[in-house]
């Protein structure tokens, strides 16, 4: 089976001329090898930096938004190294103070904000029970009242321009039990709610709202979620790699195209939608492919 490759530019400049404003630009696990399309790479990014890279090669300047500025200047440069135009904020979208003051220095940058991505998370493991009370609001604030906070101080600038597209990065666990991350599932339905309403409210105002629910990722955040335990990476990733119905996870380049597309205008009449980028695992129970005869492989 042949996999094509979205490592390398692609064609196309449909968002030519646009800003965008991404939230969680940095890769705040950075590994020396890691995995892509079924074997060991030296070129694996995380979701946030491979989305702000896509942005960049459809034409696009990117204002970069990290927590840790070194995360988010490293990006930026990625992206000036290959052509592009890039620009690097450090901010903590949990406080409303710094949100404000990151999305008025990126408005002069450029002038407007045609596209807010909204890209932040965080999990913590344990269900209701054995999730602490602190962990639960930590992921809670980061994951979802960050997004409050962006749409909050970002819609009235793109209301007098008459026109914007917010991308808000949710998950498979919004809509499927995974494991037992009761405040990180909690978190991303309500991402999925919160988009709804802003697309509802805002529809009539040339605004559209969508989100983004991937499935399995092959990223840094998984390698470094396990390196305490000392797995062997090939065996882990190609076990993850069959847990997909298309025997292979995706990649931080599968989000970015996805919210570049929602992005455009080739996207004018979508709002309010969760778009699954996964696979098809959650079409499937278990998560395998059919083989016609009564039984999964």
């Amino acid at each position: 089976m042949s996999i094509p490759s979205l490592l390398n530019p692609r064609s196309g400049h449909q968002l030519e001329g646009r800003h965008v404003v991404l939230f969680g630009a940095g890769t705040a696990n950075e590994v020396e090898q890691g995995w892509s399309l079924g074997q060991i790479s030296d070129k694996v990014y995380g979701v946030g930096k491979a989305t702000a890279l896509v942005y960049a090669r459809h034409g696009a300047a990117v204002t970069c938004v990290d927590i840790d500025l070194d995360a988010a200047t490293a990006t930026a440069e990625l992206i000036r190294s290959q052509g592009g135009q890039a620009f690097a904020l450090a901010c903590d979208a949990t406080r409303s103070e710094s949100v404000k003051d990151t999305i008025e220095k990126s408005l002069s940058y450029n002038g407007r904000i045609d596209v807010l991505h909204n890209n932040i998370g965080i999990a913590k493991m344990g269900g209701p029970v054995e999730c602490s009370e602190e962990n639960f609001d930590q992921v809670i604030a980061v994951n979802l009242k960050s997004m409050y906070l962006t749409c909050k101080w970002t819609l009235p600038i793109m209301e007098r321009q008459g026109k914007g597209a917010i991308i808000n990065i949710s998950s498979f666990a919004a809509i499927r039990f995974t494991v037992p991350w009761i405040a990180y599932s909690a978190s991303k339905g309500a991402v999925n709610a919160l988009t709804m309403g802003v697309a509802a409210q805002y529809a009539a105002k040339g605004i559209r709202c969508n989100a983004i629910a991937p499935g399995m990722l092959s990223t840094p955040m998984v390698q470094s979620a396990h390196k305490d335990n000392h797995f062997d990476l090939e065996e882990m990733m190609s076990s993850r790699d069959n847990a997909v119905p298309m025997r292979w996870q995706g990649e931080g380049w599968d989000v970015g195209e996805a919210a570049a597309f929602l992005a455009s205008d080739e996207a004018r009449f979508i709002t309010g939608q969760v778009l699954v980028v996964d696979g098809g695992s959650t079409i499937m129970m278990p998560s395998k492919p059919w083989n016609g005869a009564g039984v999964v492989n």
